[in-house]
């Protein structure tokens, strides 16, 4: 069984969120302050961390910080009654995979939750392009030599994109074989992540030629030189 946490303060989501993932099958325990959602995300056994922005003791963000130093390979979904742009970048900067706007529709949450816990199997083939360099076994991505930090889901968008090279990818497809569920094409998710994932491969600078390509009305195409 795969289990999950759940970092939520406010019963009346929590409850019935938890109820909701026992009824896909999935272990959940949940606390309700950030001390302990920390304490309990190191455990091993969970695979996904469903984190409320709010919580008491420790917010959000720091818990994620701090979990990601310890354990880089959790999943972890936020979620933010905030619902600012800036709120949301700042959580994916910390580390969050995914986040979800308060209130949500549960059936969008639970296909995140499926989406994340997806697992590609691991492969040796390092890809290469144009100063870029991403090692699936060691989850390693080099620009230029020097590594940077992705969050997983940055990581699996860049990966998808760097098998394809040249080819124009629909959002329709990146949203079904990266996140599990197209249903997620009228939200921001693909477009915050795209854009975090150029800045942090220098694809943001207006100097350089871009290594993603926006296909106006389609999709994605990576363009390695």
């Amino acid at each position: 069984m795969t289990d999950v946490l759940l970092a939520e303060d406010d019963a009346a989501i929590a409850e019935p969120l938890a109820r909701a993932l026992t009824r896909e099958g999935y272990g959940c325990e949940i606390v309700s302050t950030g001390t302990a959602a920390y304490e309990r995300a190191l455990d091993n056994r969970f695979e996904l961390l469903v984190l409320d922005l709010g919580l008491p003791e420790m917010d959000g963000l720091e818990v994620c910080r701090r979990v990601r130093a310890v354990r880089p390979g959790l999943s972890v979904l936020m979620l933010t009654a905030r619902t600012d742009e800036v709120d949301f970048v700042v959580g994916l900067d910390a580390g969050a995979d995914d986040y979800v706007g308060k209130p949500f529709r549960l059936a969008e949450l639970l296909a995140r939750v499926r989406a994340l816990l997806r697992r590609r199997q691991p492969t040796d083939e390092v890809l290469e392009a144009d100063g870029l360099s991403l090692d699936p076994a060691a989850r390693r991505v080099l620009v230029e030599g020097s590594e940077v930090t992705l969050a997983n889901r940055e990581f699996e968008l860049l990966r998808y994109l760097m098998e394809r090279p040249g080819q124009v990818v629909s959002r329709e497809e990146i949203l079904t074989e990266v996140w599990g569920s197209a249903d997620l094409r009228s939200s921001k998710t693909l477009d915050m992540h795209i854009s975090w994932l150029r800045r942090k491969i220098g694809d943001d600078q207006m100097s350089t030629r871009r290594r993603i390509v926006t296909v106006r009305g389609v999709g994605f195409r990576f363009d390695p030189e």
